[in-house]
């Protein structure tokens, strides 16, 4: 099974990181994501200010879809890892094994059912 959650896992990375590529670059010394301008975004020299507005409000719309696919691509590659150190499926609260039924949901999954609500304090 656990190839099963290797292949889905990779296929998401993909996924994700052409999404990401559409609104920042990548940068492997810091291993991070910056979010980049539309291409068709007006310069800030526009005189029309509504047009300067609009672009703001695109500009803070990537950096927000970007802070959710960086999340998202730090689970997937977090999980690739454990399967590569023969830990993936185990609870990092308490050590058991996450139940089948809720990796099948979500395969990215840090806790067992019983420390779902505590997986937000994990360190990202």
């Amino acid at each position: 099974m656990i190839h099963t959650y290797q292949t889905i896992l990779t296929e998401k990375l993909l996924q994700i990181k052409n999404d990401l590529s559409a609104i920042a670059t990548y940068n492997a010394q810091t291993d991070d994501w910056e979010a980049v301008p539309d291409s068709e975004d007006v310069s800030e020299s526009e005189a029309d200010s509504n047009i300067g507005a609009d672009g703001v409000e695109d500009w803070n719309e990537r950096r927000a879809t970007l802070a959710t696919l960086e999340t998202e691509y730090r689970n997937i590659t977090r999980a690739l890892e454990k399967i590569t150190k023969n830990n993936y499926g185990y609870c990092e609260i308490c050590h058991d094994h996450i139940p089948e039924e809720r990796l099948l949901a979500n395969v990215t999954a840090r806790t067992c059912l019983a420390h779902l609500n505590d997986e937000v304090d994990l360190p990202l």
